[in-house]
């Protein structure tokens, strides 16, 4: 029996790429807030759910990441808006087919800006019926400096927001990293 749009629980999942360099994947943060999605919510009603993945990419204050900005050209900007947007979909294609394998439904898309308010203001846009998110696990002193997207969304989101720590033995040597 099909499930009606209306009746599908839709848990929008914000995922982002690893911090980690010449590591162009998904964080670890980020995979283990899907694979709980899945084990401990969506489980075997894969009729039952939709998933949204958003990824925000962080624009540069100059666009570029380790260069100086005083040698760029037009066509550096535009190889770096296209490598950008491929980063960004192939991080989504991780969880697409991911969800195309098992049979649930999804959708992706990619926005540009402050992560904490980007995945706010979609939250209201689209107004999922849950947020999942992962958290690095940052200490005190970090959260300072860093800052943590996932304590905002909690206080700011308006939807229940579940934020999955990482396991112990998934934690780099440095927390930022993820």
């Amino acid at each position: 029996m099909a499930t009606s749009e209306a009746s599908v629980t839709r848990i929008m999942v914000a995922v982002n790429e690893s911090t980690i360099k010449g590591y162009p994947h998904a964080s670890i943060s980020s995979k283990g807030a899907f694979e709980w999605t899945l084990q401990k919510i969506v489980m075997s009603n894969t009729s039952g759910f939709k998933l949204l993945f958003l990824h925000v990419q962080v624009p540069d204050e100059d666009g570029f990441d380790d260069m100086d900005s005083i040698y760029a050209s037009p066509e550096d900007f535009k190889s770096l808006k296209t490598r950008d947007r491929a980063r960004g979909l192939r991080l989504l294609e991780f969880f697409v087919t991911r969800c195309h394998e098992i049979g649930v439904a999804c959708e992706a898309w990619i926005k540009k800006g402050d992560p904490k308010k980007v995945i706010c203001h979609e939250v209201r846009r689209i107004q999922p019926d849950l947020l999942v998110l992962g958290s690095r696990g940052l200490g005190p002193f970090q959260r300072v400096f860093v800052g943590t997207v996932s304590e905002f969304c909690v206080k700011h989101a308006e939807c229940p927001v579940v934020t999955i720590k990482r396991r112990s033995d998934e934690t780099p040597q440095d927390p930022v990293d993820d």
